[in-house]
């Protein structure tokens, strides 16, 4: 059978969670699809989240280097920690210099490597030489922010490879701080630079207060912040390199109560995460952080830093003492932390409306997100139909969608007579035909590898 492509205008409705199990309508009869809709304690490796592996990126005028057996099967997520000292007269005891065509034909390289292998990456610069914590070596604030447009051109190409842009730039190991050039005459412009240099890309900085410094709002009228989404700052978030260290996170914070509720407004439709810092600090308990986590919409930390809290989570456990999700009970806390980070969409239910001998069909799915943060980021639709001999006999392409709790597809297949089941894939893009940044829902038993999309259910055509 010839594989059949349509495309079709994708409707989205906030619907009632409760259907019929199987009741007449005008456009047919009600099925409830005989799946699993419990959520699976499985690990996923999905897009834009998790514990990520770190990558030291060397810049110069000739290329990027950097160790290519990081990228492997084991890691999604990647945080590059690209060094363009080589640019900066701090470093060169010559010149301050524009970047390189080389070197960002290096950058874009690399990222189509990442591209290329299905994989993200949070993207820092910075001008301490080697990531090794040396401060004052950035240049003039006019060339950075010529490199900060030379890096966004590059940028720009993979919006969907790109997680997060981390501001960086000043100070040991890009981490705003330590440096002359720490204050707002700084990194005030440079986080415009980001923001209008790469406009699709969501751009971080180190602290609440330089978010406050940008939007200028003093501190009486932080609780009073309210952000649309037609402004720059919508998308300017934090990265947190302290994260559960002290009160503070390592002077994150300068009120943690006050800047985590604004955090937990921004950051829901942003990535945050970090690394978790000082073993001994009690607010990385399994039992103490898990609330700050849902709140804040925790999306990744560095899964080597600090190793310590990252041992100690697995020699914890998840019990009665943090949470009433059964399943985990037993489970380490290193486990049900992994499958919290970012979103996890777990199906909940799903009715398709048909008539036997109609070539129309509705879906409605039920989708609940059982993650810490969301999926920040529109992402492809298609609803593909495979046959009893498992072949694709049909493609239905709904184009860009936002993923909610409630979807409804409505689709005219034009199929024969047959048995059919029926797969979502959610996907960021194609590269060569094949579907990149693919989601997968969290149920066992849904999830084809080789159409890289997940079973939402099965109907049958007789023909009149």
């Amino acid at each position: 059978m010839k594989v059949k492509l349509t495309a079709i205008i994708l409707s989205v409705f906030i619907i009632a969670p409760v259907f019929a199990a199987c009741g007449k309508t005008d456009a047919g009869e009600k099925h409830v699809q005989d799946l699993n809709y419990e959520e699976s304690t499985e690990e996923i490796s999905n897009p834009d989240q998790g514990f990520y592996r770190p990558v030291y990126v060397k810049i110069d005028e000739n290329g990027a280097t950097y160790n290519k057996g990081v990228i492997n099967s084991q890691t999604q997520l990647y945080h590059l920690r690209c060094d363009i000292s080589a640019f900066s007269a701090a470093v060169n005891n010559a010149t301050d210099k524009p970047l390189t065509d080389e070197a960002m034909e290096g950058l874009d390289a690399l990222l189509f490597c990442l591209k290329e292998n299905d994989k993200n990456a949070i993207v820092r610069f910075a001008y301490d030489p080697g990531y090794n914590g040396s401060a004052d070596k950035e240049p003039a604030l006019e060339v950075m922010l010529k490199h900060v447009e030379s890096v966004c051109s590059v940028l720009n190409h993979y919006v969907n490879t790109v997680t997060a842009i981390e501001t960086g730039l000043i100070g040991p190991w890009g981490e705003m701080h330590t440096s002359a050039a720490a204050n707002p005459e700084h990194i005030t412009p440079l986080i415009n630079a980001f923001l209008i240099g790469a406009s699709e890309i969501p751009v971080l900085v180190r602290t609440p207060k330089m978010i406050y410094d940008y939007i200028d709002v003093s501190d009486d009228k932080i609780e009073e912040i309210s952000i649309s989404p037609d402004e720059k700052a919508y998308r300017l978030g934090i990265y947190n390199d302290g994260y559960l260290g002290s009160e503070s996170d390592l002077g994150t914070y300068r009120n943690r109560e006050r800047d985590i509720n604004f955090l937990s407004t921004q950051n829901a439709h942003l990535p945050f995460g970090g690394e978790v810092a000082v073993p001994d600090s009690p607010l990385h308990n399994i039992e103490a952080c898990l609330p700050e986590m849902n709140k804040i919409h925790l999306s990744y930390l560095n899964s080597e830093w600090d190793n310590r809290v990252i041992k100690k989570w697995k020699n914890t456990f998840y019990t009665e003492a943090c949470g009433l999700e059964k399943q985990y009970y037993g489970k380490t806390a290193f486990t049900y932390i992994q499958n919290r980070l970012g979103y996890r969409f777990v199906l909940k239910n799903s009715v398709f409306t048909y008539s036997s001998s109609s070539e129309k069909l509705n879906v409605r799915l039920t989708l609940q997100n059982a993650g810490f943060g969301n999926l920040n980021r529109n992402k492809r639709a298609k609803l593909i139909f495979t046959d009893s001999t498992g072949a694709t006999a049909f493609i239905a392409d709904y184009g860009e969608i936002a993923l909610k709790d409630e979807l409804e597809f409505n689709v005219e297949h034009g199929l024969e007579s047959g048995k059919y089941d029926v797969y979502l894939r959610i996907y960021g893009e194609e590269l060569q035909s094949a579907p990149l940044y693919c989601v997968k829902f969290a149920n066992d038993g849904l999830w084809d590898n080789d159409l890289k999309a997940n079973k939402i259910g099965s109907f049958e055509l007789i023909s009149a």
